[in-house]
């Protein structure tokens, strides 16, 4: 099925993680996504509240133990929790990788239920890092998530040096997961190109920082990147 535009739009998380963001810049960034139409932004959590205010009808999206994932599942759980008290619709979870690549899956498991258990109601996507891990891994990691009541599987933080989303990851998790969880590509997107590409391997949500240039360039032919490298959100 080809992806519309406005599916396209539905799909975005319109995304701003930089840890030297400014409320000026969040305030452009917020007035850019109103002015594209996208259906939610995803900010820090420090800037959460400004976002949530700001919005209107689009939805926020958060992020907790961002960007290593090696945090306590306490701590998690506490970050989620005061992002629903600040306004977030979705929660996007980073896992413990050092679990998953130690094969710790009843670990990896409760740490994801207990964030999820602290955002009752709320959507919770489990950012894998896909581009560390083995394949193996990386479907341990969707079997664990989806154990623990996610409601999604993310490719990747944007950050690491490893990488962000590729086709390969997509379409594994896609196949993990079996419908029964959405697949949020993240990391690397520039291109329409890439988008489509990522799409037709399996991708439901698409974390975009460009989302104003990948519009541009929608009608055109373009190279595309579904492998890219870090902080390139």
């Amino acid at each position: 099925m080809t992806l519309s535009q406005q599916q396209f739009l539905s799909a975005a998380d319109h995304t701003l993680l930089a840890p030297g963001a400014t409320r000026a810049e969040i305030e452009v960034f917020l007035a850019e996504a109103r002015d594209l139409g996208v259906a939610r932004v995803c900010v820090s959590p420090s800037l959460l509240p400004l976002a949530a205010a700001a919005l209107g009808g689009i939805e926020a999206v958060t992020v907790v133990g961002f960007p290593s994932g090696a945090h306590r599942p306490e701590v998690k759980a506490a970050e989620a929790a005061r992002a629903v008290a600040d306004g977030a619709h979705e929660i996007d979870a980073v896992l413990n990788r050092g679990l998953a690549r130690a094969g710790e899956w009843g670990a990896v498991e409760a740490e994801i239920r207990a964030v999820r258990e602290a955002c009752p109601g709320r959507v919770l996507k489990v950012i894998l890092e896909s581009a560390a891990l083995s394949n193996a891994e990386i479907v341990g990691a969707c079997r664990a998530a989806e154990a623990a009541g996610a409601d999604f599987v993310k490719t990747s933080t944007g950050f690491d040096p490893a990488g962000g989303a590729s086709v390969h990851a997509v379409r594994l998790m896609a196949k993990a997961v079996g419908g029964r969880l959405g697949v949020k590509a993240s990391g690397g997107i520039r291109t329409a190109a890439a988008v489509r590409e990522l799409w037709a391997a399996g991708a439901t949500r698409f974390g975009v920082s460009g989302t104003a240039a990948i519009l541009a360039g929608w009608d055109h032919p373009d190279p595309g990147a579904s492998t890219a490298g870090p902080g390139a959100y």
